[in-house]
């Protein structure tokens, strides 16, 4: 066990539990880091009581209230260890405690540690056992309201939308948070999380979201994740293949027109030339020439960072083009 927080502390007026009537039954066992520990942890003496006494009730199986403060006591000074939570969740099962007031107590420990796994994973186990969602979706948006992106409130919101079936307002919810940041992949993830759970990736809502991701791109178009959730919805048209919307060609083609050099643009219509090549087929609008132009561009002006990967693509475009040369001259 291993003090993962050195400023975490107790209560300013925190009495050991060596020092404490109610606990002198008890004789706590010190953790044994063997004769010649290599680095050795310099734990706090409040740590050190605490999880002596834990050990001593985990070895005696107790399951009491008083354990179910002392779980309480350790989880706050190590929020991250799995054996503590475990261990309290079979005292609340024991004792039959209120799962209500373990909500309000997790949802308090959730915000003071928000992307700790732990947490997370007791928050669902009580949900599970209370088989209530009802207060899930506005804890989790309470969360990402002050941190969009955290991975632990997007996977148990998924969990409970799953599960309890409350994909309903989802998608508005989705579109609220892109409203707000464009660029907050973990929104689109979730978009895509709600149409494979509800309707599915039909060929009308394949068209709707082609129309909603352009219009996204055409507002910033270096926005990393609008142009990789546009991969991700041409990956369920029937053919799986990017050069099979004209809608997408087209809007591709217009925006390069109008003199966007955005690199994600750039690397996109090098995949669609490439596409056209290996399908056999000839593309006035995407030919590998121009393939083969975007990137030098790309590898001298536009994603400089990259120019060695620009460099490597544009030889392998070319290999394929001799390829595809030599299969044609021999048949």
């Amino acid at each position: 066990m291993t003090d993962s927080s050195s400023d975490c502390t107790l209560e300013e007026e925190y009495v050991l539990y060596k020092n404490r009537p109610q606990w002198r039954d008890v004789t706590p066992i010190q953790q044994d880091d063997g004769p010649n520990p290599v680095v050795a942890i310099a734990y706090s003496e409040q740590f050190r009581d605490v999880y002596d006494y834990f050990r001593a009730v985990l070895r005696s199986g107790e399951k009491s209230e008083r354990v179910l403060e002392l779980t309480n006591d350790a989880a706050q000074l190590n929020p991250a260890n799995y054996t503590v939570w475990q261990y309290r969740r079979d005292v609340l099962h024991h004792l039959n405690s209120n799962l209500t007031e373990e909500l309000d107590y997790i949802g308090e420990t959730i915000r003071e540690h928000p992307k700790n796994y732990q947490v997370w994973h007791h928050r669902r186990v009580i949900v599970e056992w209370m088989k209530d969602a009802s207060n899930e979706l506005q804890f989790t948006d309470q969360v990402l309201s002050l941190d969009s992106k955290n991975y632990h409130a997007w996977q148990h919101r998924q969990w409970v939308v799953a599960t309890f079936k409350l994909f309903d307002a989802e998608l508005q919810y989705v579109n609220n948070l892109l409203v707000k940041d464009v660029r907050n992949n973990s929104a689109w993830n979730q978009r895509h999380f709600v149409i494979v759970h509800t309707t599915g990736f039909t060929p009308e809502i394949i068209q709707r979201e082609l129309e909603f991701t352009a219009s996204k791109i055409k507002d910033v178009v270096n926005n990393e994740s609008a142009w990789n959730y546009l991969r991700g919805v041409l990956c369920h048209t029937e053919s799986g293949n990017i050069t099979s919307e004209d809608f997408i060609l087209d809007f591709c083609q217009e925006l390069y027109d109008m003199g966007c050099r955005s690199p994600y643009l750039l690397a996109f219509t090098i995949d669609i030339c490439e596409e056209f090549l290996e399908l056999g087929v000839s593309s006035e609008a995407y030919p590998i020439q121009k393939a083969l132009q975007l990137c030098e561009d790309l590898a001298v002006e536009h994603d400089k960072i990259r120019k060695e990967y620009w460099k490597f693509i544009s030889r392998k475009l070319s290999q394929n083009v001799s390829c595809k040369t030599d299969v044609n001259s021999s048949s």
